[in-house]
């Protein structure tokens, strides 16, 4: 339902569930961009495109609940972006078992052991500060170029460098780096990408600081409010309903995005590991920039 000018409404009815069936790894672009990327459907059919410059994104969802789908789907659509040098992607992998698998993406800009998880986010945010100190009083936004692109941080379970990291010094070392980039990052052409399992507050005490949200599929309905905002699960993010058999919910979310009270549900396609070994090898047959 959408609210149309003149006090008219607009009601529209399903006749099937387009996102019910799977969905092949959509096609990489063919023009260098940084976003938004098509990364699946939208529940009405239509292509549903993430938007990842300019903002900071936080991805919930349990085990088995498609939150590789996402990551994959925004480095899929971003690759002509990283490929032509206007798109730069920091990958932390602390689990080493999702972004090991495209790691070449990454060049040296990957990490898994927690203190080099905490040296690669510091380096973020050094490139962060040196781009805001030539920005001061010159320009209030980013625009991507080859001298200063896109900065992209993915960080898959970002609970294992926060809450279940046992180094207090590396624990306080990486949560003081994603403060301050969620903060103050995305003027400056800096993003971040985080995904969890845990959406309490005490696993991610600065969820609150990334103005879009995904929550995929939640072991409890408490939880959709936790990473959604209150009153989303009032408003139909049924995220604690969706199936356990990955054929039906793998990739299946609720997206609220800053300024947006209403959830949108979505599903991403999946990105298989064959296309993900496909990306890193288009990648660095063009030097990896």
């Amino acid at each position: 339902m959408a609210v149309l000018k003149g006090g008219r409404l607009k009601i529209t009815m399903l006749r099937r569930d387009p996102l019910i069936t799977p969905l092949r790894a959509v096609p990489i672009p063919r023009r260098a961009t940084v976003g938004p990327v098509e990364i699946g459907l939208q529940e009405d059919g239509t292509p549903y495109k993430l938007r990842v410059h300019g903002t900071h994104l936080l991805i919930a969802g349990a085990t088995g609940a498609g939150k590789g789908s996402y990551l994959w789907g925004i480095v899929r659509g971003l690759l002509p972006g990283m490929r032509a040098g206007l798109v730069v992607a920091y990958g932390l992998d602390p689990k080493l078992m999702e972004l090991s698998f495209g790691r070449g993406l990454f060049g040296d800009r990957y990490a898994a052991k927690p203190e080099d998880c905490a040296e690669l986010l510091e380096r973020a945010v050094e490139v962060m500060q040196e781009r805001a100190a030539r920005y001061a009083g010159k320009r209030r936004s980013h625009v991507a170029t080859t001298d200063d692109p896109f900065v992209l941080v993915i960080v898959d379970e970002v609970a294992f460098l926060t809450a279940y990291q046992p180094d207090r010094n590396l624990r306080q070392r990486i949560m003081a780096a994603l403060a301050t980039l969620t903060t103050q990052g995305r003027a400056v052409g800096v993003g971040v990408v985080a995904a969890l399992q845990d959406p309490r507050k005490e696993v991610l005490n600065i969820r609150n600081l990334f103005p879009d949200k995904i929550a995929l599929r939640l072991d409890e309905s408490e939880q959709v409010d936790m990473v959604l905002g209150e009153g989303a699960r009032e408003r139909g993010a049924l995220a604690d309903e969706i199936s356990e058999i990955p054929e039906e919910g793998a990739g299946i979310g609720y997206v609220r995005l800053e300024g947006s009270p209403e959830p949108m549900r979505v599903r991403a396609a999946y990105v298989s590991d064959a296309d993900i070994r496909e990306m890193a090898a288009i990648y660095l047959r063009d030097g990896g920039k």
